[in-house]
């Protein structure tokens, strides 16, 4: 049930204006190309031979399911979205693309995605993104989202399983190392959220969207922010001495991290006025960096070693 009432769409029937950029708007590119581009790096640091095909197959199935999840989560946020400046502009609330031609979209999407997943490489992954749609998408987006501040926090652990999808695409297994990585994602996510959220409270309050800047206020916000930015900065330095990761890995996370962590102590002193906007922008920004350069180091990684290997041979 939602706390906005879909009346405030035009759901009446009529020809649709859809063109193929809506539908790719559907597909949440940009978040798409972070699941892909984290995959990607689960992927080539398992260990093992990976065929070119099955690698292919791997990462487009799971860039197709975050698109479903994508096309599903903008069917079913219709309507705060149409009340938010952020989202308003998006396929639906525009009236380019229909509601129900979202919803077959992306259940389309998400049965061939999950499918062809397992049945051409494994049904550990296809099982994995099956569970990764339903939990964005029933689990965040139905419940959580409209029902609790804590939406963030729960639900980023279906942004944080691509890494862990690819994983087991390449081995058939799970070990320690997708789940460092599943955690790192896990753990950005809410203070990357949050610092967005401190400086779009007033589109969360008009949706009724109990987003925490709104349920708690800027203040206990700005807290929690601070406190899961330094878990995070220890967890994903963690990989480096436990031996799963390598020295570079490590001087990146640290260096990074103490740049999380700087800004994140900017945006807890800094409350009030330009310097407050500042510093939440500032935060939000870099965490995009932040997440990118740490799983960059890896996939460089791969790549430096690949290379030696094939001169050396």
């Amino acid at each position: 049930m939602s706390v906005v009432d879909h009346h405030t769409l035009d759901l009446s029937p009529r020809i649709s204006e859809a063109g193929v950029a809506d539908y790719i708007a559907l597909l949440k590119p940009r978040v798409m190309s972070l699941v892909i581009f984290t995959a990607l790096v689960g992927l080539l640091i398992a260990p093992g031979h990976v065929h070119p095909v099955t690698a292919v197959t791997s990462i487009l199935c799971i860039a197709v399911g975050a698109g479903a999840s994508g096309a599903l989560n903008m069917w079913y946020d219709a309507d705060i979205d149409a009340l938010m400046s952020r989202t308003l502009n998006r396929p639906i609330p525009r009236g380019r693309v229909l509601p129900g031609e979202a919803l077959a979209f992306g259940l389309t999407l998400s049965f061939f995605s999950v499918m062809t997943l397992g049945i051409l490489v494994n049904w550990l992954a296809g099982g994995l993104l099956a569970f990764t749609i339903f939990f964005y998408v029933v689990i965040y987006t139905m419940w959580l989202k409209r029902w609790t501040a804590q939406n963030i926090v729960i639900g980023g652990a279906a942004g944080a399983l691509p890494p862990v999808v690819a994983w087991a695409a390449a081995t058939g297994s799970l070990s320690p190392e997708p789940i460092m990585l599943f955690l790192v994602i896990f753990l950005w996510t809410p203070p990357h959220f949050w610092a967005l959220a401190l400086f779009r409270t007033d589109d969360y309050a008009r949706a009724n969207v109990p987003m925490l800047p709104v349920t708690a206020g800027p203040d206990a916000t700005r807290l929690q922010i601070l406190l899961y930015t330094i878990l995070l900065v220890a967890v994903a330095l963690a990989p480096w001495p436990l031996g799963y990761f390598s020295a570079v890995y490590g001087v990146t996370s640290l260096v990074l991290g103490a740049g999380m962590l700087w800004l994140a102590v900017r945006v807890y002193r800094d409350r009030t006025g330009s310097a407050s906007l500042r510093a939440t922008r500032g935060l939000f920004k870099f965490s995009i960096l932040y997440l990118f350069a740490l799983f960059a180091v890896l996939l460089c990684e791969v790549v430096v070693t690949a290379a030696v290997r094939l001169i050396g041979a």
